[in-house]
C-alpha cells in the first residue's frame, strides 16, 4: 500500500485514476504537491474566510488539502476530475465548498488564494497566467510549483510578463516554487485562445486550443494515419478515440458524409476543437455528430459502434504509462459490435500488435514507416 500524502499531520489517501489502471503502482501526487500544500498551510495566507482557486490538480492533491476554505479547482482533464471525485468519496470528505471548473469555464469573480501547478503544455500556461492577470488585482496571493528541473529562466520570463514582479523558492525534494505579486488586471482578449490552421491539401480548416496536441499543424502521426483510414459504409456508427482536434473525423467524412461521428477526448479543450474544426467544415452534417470529454469509452453501450479509430497516447500528465492504450483496446473491444473493428496508428517500439492480440485475439499490420505501425483488430 502507498504511503499516504499528509495535509496537517493528517493522512490523505490519493489513487491515481481510474484505480483499476496496469500502473497501480504510481503514485496519485507528486513533491510539487507536497510542497505547494505544506508552503500554503505553514504562510497562514489560508483560513477558512479565504477562497482558493486550484489550477492543473492532478488527482486532488491540493484541491482536498483545504477543507474548510472554498476552493475552486481548474483542470483541462475530465480524468483528473473523475479522479478527485473518487478520492474525495474514498476519504469521507466533504466536498460542499468545493467547484469544480474546466479550462474553458469562467474563473469565479473573486478569489484571495491562487494555487498554481505548472502545466506542460507553455500555450496553456500562458493563456492560464493571461486569465489570471485580467481577472483578479494585487490583493490575491500567488504561487506556482513544479519540479525544479522544469522551470526555467525562459519560464520566470513568462510569469513575469503575464503577472508580474517573479520570484522563486530554493528546491525541495526536486521541486520548486514561484511567487508573483500581481500587477493591476489588464484587459485581455480572446481567451481561451484557440489557433486556426490549413490541412496539408487546402480543403479544411482546424482549430486548436491551448492544451491541444500539434497545436501549429498536423502531427506526423495523424498525417500517416489520413493516408490509411478504414474504409467505412454508409451511416455507420464511428467513434475517434482520442480525437484531440478532430483532424481525423473530417477525412472520414470526406470517405463517407452520412457516418454518425462521436469524438471522444479526456481534454476539454480538446472537445471543443473537434466540435469546433468539424461544424466548422461540415456544418450541414453537424445533427450526425456527438462530441464527449470522457475517461475512454467509459458508460458506452456495449456492441453499439461499427468502427473505432484511435490515436492512443503513452503517458498521462508527465508519467510515461501504456495503461491509457490498454484501456482504450479494452473498452473499443466492449463497445464494438460483433465483427467490428478497430484501428490504430502508434509508434513501432510501443508493440500494441501485442496488446491487440490479448484483447482481440487477432492484429492486422495495414501499413507502417520507419516510425509508426497502423493496426488494425477485429470483434
Amino acid at each position: 500500500m502507498q504511503s499516504p500524502f499528509i495535509v496537517n499531520d493528517q493522512p490523505l489517501f490519493l489513487t491515481r485514476f481510474p484505480a483499476n489502471q496496469v500502473t497501480r503502482s504510481l503514485q496519485a501526487w507528486d513533491s510539487t504537491d507536497e510542497y505547494l500544500v505544506n508552503y500554503v498551510n505553514e504562510s497562514q495566507v489560508i483560513d477558512s474566510s479565504k477562497t482558493i482557486l486550484v489550477f492543473n490538480d492532478s488527482f486532488g492533491a491540493l484541491s482536498l488539502s483545504f477543507p474548510q476554505s472554498k476552493v475552486f479547482s481548474v483542470t483541462d482533464s475530465v480524468v483528473s476530475q473523475f479522479g478527485l471525485k473518487a478520492n474525495a468519496k474514498q476519504n469521507n470528505l466533504d466536498v460542499s465548498n468545493l467547484t469544480l471548473l474546466t479550462s474553458l469555464d469562467t474563473l469565479p469573480d473573486q478569489v484571495d488564494v491562487i494555487v498554481f501547478k505548472i502545466p506542460k503544455s507553455k500555450q496553456l500556461l500562458e493563456e492560464q497566467l493571461s486569465a489570471i492577470r485580467q481577472q483578479y488585482g494585487c490583493t490575491a496571493a500567488f504561487i506556482a510549483g513544479d519540479k525544479a528541473k522544469n522551470i526555467h529562466s525562459s519560464t520566470l520570463a513568462i510569469f513575469e510578463k503575464r503577472l508580474g514582479t517573479t520570484t522563486t523558492s530554493l528546491a525541495v525534494k526536486k521541486a520548486r516554487l514561484v511567487f508573483c505579486q500581481l500587477d493591476a488586471p489588464i484587459a485581455q482578449t480572446n481567451i481561451p485562445q484557440f489557433k486556426q490552421w490549413q490541412t496539408d491539401d487546402k480543403k479544411y480548416q482546424v482549430f486548436n486550443y491551448s492544451n491541444v496536441f500539434a497545436r501549429d499543424k498536423l502531427d506526423i502521426g495523424a498525417r500517416f494515419f489520413i493516408e490509411h483510414l478504414p474504409t467505412l459504409r454508409p451511416n455507420q456508427h464511428v467513434i475517434d478515440l482520442g480525437c484531440g482536434n478532430g483532424v481525423l473525423g473530417l477525412y472520414l467524412l470526406q470517405q463517407q458524409p452520412s457516418i454518425q461521428l462521436t469524438q471522444v477526448d479526456e481534454s476539454f479543450m480538446a472537445v471543443a476543437s473537434a466540435q469546433k474544426t468539424l461544424e466548422f467544415n461540415f456544418p450541414e452534417q453537424a445533427s450526425q455528430f456527438k462530441f464527449v470529454a470522457n475517461d475512454c469509452l467509459t458508460g458506452f453501450e456495449p456492441d453499439s459502434a461499427d468502427h473505432i479509430v484511435c490515436n492512443p497516447p503513452f503517458h498521462q500528465q508527465n508519467a510515461v504509462t501504456d495503461h491509457i492504450a490498454w484501456q482504450m483496446f479494452k473498452d473499443s473491444y466492449n463497445v464494438l459490435k460483433k465483427g467490428a473493428k478497430l484501428t490504430i496508428v502508434g509508434n513501432r517500439q510501443l508493440g500494441y500488435h501485442i496488446k491487440l492480440k490479448r484483447i482481440f485475439g487477432n492484429s492486422k499490420l495495414i501499413a507502417s514507416d520507419k516510425k509508426f505501425v497502423i493496426l488494425t483488430a477485429k470483434k
